[in-house]
């Protein structure tokens, strides 16, 4: 089934009477988000397809601001009435009510195009995907006679939305993303160990012209083999060296969630109150960039109807911005940043980080290595938390090396990186040439998930605090 033109399908006037509705008890602002989203996913796992489902979701969010107060009504009813009833419901929430007449001019605005989708996923057929996932399992299981366990998954999605408010924005955006994961797990005398990869963009099935399951998949089955021959990751203070790519997570859990001007207004970020200080060392440039072509946190509009943008967050050191939404940027007086997202119709939008990295520096990752006598070389990095008040922070080592005489030796367990956020951007002290950007991941924040992108080139930390149990 066809997704909503959501450009053509909406009459002006209809919206503009569903605005109007919103303002008409005295509210200062009032929006229509609406979503029109398909979805489809497939797993596999010991050989056998588990899971096909597929999934359409349509609906509207209204959205209405008086002063401090803000009103949220959702509803799946596209029509007219359903709206109206849905403005009239976040109105009353919202409102004190002057009774006035409130009449609003929508300006559709030019959409920002981030990226070309050239095969639709909707356009292939499951048996084609399914494939892909018969396919991972052999080459992973081929790797080695010591992978007992393969595990793969395909989704991808279309969504269009369309948001319309009384300042007159009238925007709308098109997403297309398209994943595949592979998990392997090998047993050997150490236990079970597990490897795993994944790949995605916003584009559409021609992502599998562009790039490999074989070449993923072996890539999971080798990390699950190494590690049986890994040695307990050390404890303590020591150098550490991310590889680029695999570190991008640390900095969006790290720094980037602080710098979200929603936590800072709370006070709830280290950040707070220091733009324009020195807050992490000078070979430092963060970056956080919604245009950031095919990436996953790639959109042309935010979830507010405003342009993605590239925003410099850190620069050289210095804390030059937030990231901002609608609330915050208008209680600031100044423009949004297009980081206003939200996961879906149900959901009301809340600053987000989209493609968040630290920028290219200037030296050879094998120097890096290289002037690195004894240390940690982390190759990914899992999952973490981090306090955003303080900046503390445990992240997972999923494959680690030692470093020893300037050189990888020999595989680690999978132990924790633990430490402070200002601290480790103030204690990078080396920085690669050799940029890319990680895995596609999923941010949560208060109970909503959104597509994000993180990435940095190779870096040395001159210490960070390993959570291990080697003695």
């Amino acid at each position: 089934m066809s997704l909503i033109d959501l450009s053509h399908d909406f009459d002006t006037s209809v919206l503009e009477r569903v605005l109007a509705k919103g303002k008409s008890t005295g509210a200062g602002f009032s929006e229509i988000f609406i979503e029109d989203k398909r979805s489809m996913g497939a797993s596999l796992d010991d050989g056998k397809v588990e899971q096909v489902s597929n999934g359409r979701d349509s609906g509207a969010g209204i959205r209405v601001i008086n002063g401090d107060t803000t009103g949220f009504a959702y509803t799946a009813d596209l029509t007219e009435a359903g709206l109206m009833a849905a403005a009239e419901a976040a109105a009353a929430a919202a409102s004190t009510g002057d009774g006035g007449v409130h009449k609003i001019s929508l300006h559709p605005m030019t959409r920002q195009k981030v990226n070309e989708v050239r095969i639709l996923p909707s356009s292939i057929s499951k048996k084609q995907k399914i494939e892909l996932l018969s396919i991972a399992n052999e080459v992973a299981r081929g790797v080695n006679d010591a992978i007992v366990q393969v595990s793969a998954g395909y989704s991808d999605s279309q969504r269009r939305i369309l948001v319309v408010n009384s300042d007159g924005v009238f925007a709308t955006d098109e997403q297309v993303r398209t994943i595949f994961r592979v998990s392997a797990v090998a047993n050997g005398d150490t236990g079970m160990q597990t490897g795993y990869d994944s790949l995605g963009h916003t584009i559409g099935f021609e992502l599998f012209d562009e790039e490999s399951v074989e070449e993923l998949a072996a890539r999971a089955a080798q990390q699950a083999v190494t590690k049986l021959r890994a040695r307990p990751a050390p404890s303590g203070a020591v150098p550490v060296v991310i590889k680029c790519g695999s570190g991008g997570v640390l900095f969006h859990e790290a720094c980037g969630h602080g710098l979200e001007a929603d936590l800072v207004a709370r006070g709830a970020s280290v950040y707070a109150g220091r733009r324009g200080e020195l807050v992490a060392s000078p070979l430092v440039t963060l970056v956080d960039d919604g245009t950031m072509s095919r990436e996953w946190g790639a959109i042309g509009i935010d979830d507010e109807g405003h342009a993605s943008q590239r925003n410099v967050l850190i620069e050289n050191g210095v804390l030059t911005d937030y990231m901002w939404d609608h609330i915050r940027s208008r209680n600031e007086g100044r423009a949004p940043s297009g980081n206003g997202r939200r996961q879906s119709y149900e959901h009301l939008p809340m600053v987000r980080m989209t493609n968040t990295f630290v920028l290219n520096g200037t030296e050879d990752p094998e120097d890096i290595i290289r002037d690195t006598p004894h240390g940690v070389y982390v190759a990914k990095l899992g999952g973490g938390s981090v306090n955003t008040a303080t900046g503390d922070f445990v992240f997972g080592m999923t494959e680690a090396y030692l470093i020893e005489n300037g050189e990888i030796t020999e595989p680690l367990r999978e132990g924790n990186l633990i430490g402070n956020g200002p601290q480790v951007l103030a204690d990078i002290d080396r920085l690669g040439n050799d940029f890319a950007m990680g895995n596609p991941g999923t941010c949560g924040k208060d109970g909503q998930g959104v597509p994000v992108g993180d990435g940095q080139p190779t870096l040395r930390v001159k210490t960070m605090t390993i959570g291990g149990t080697a003695s």
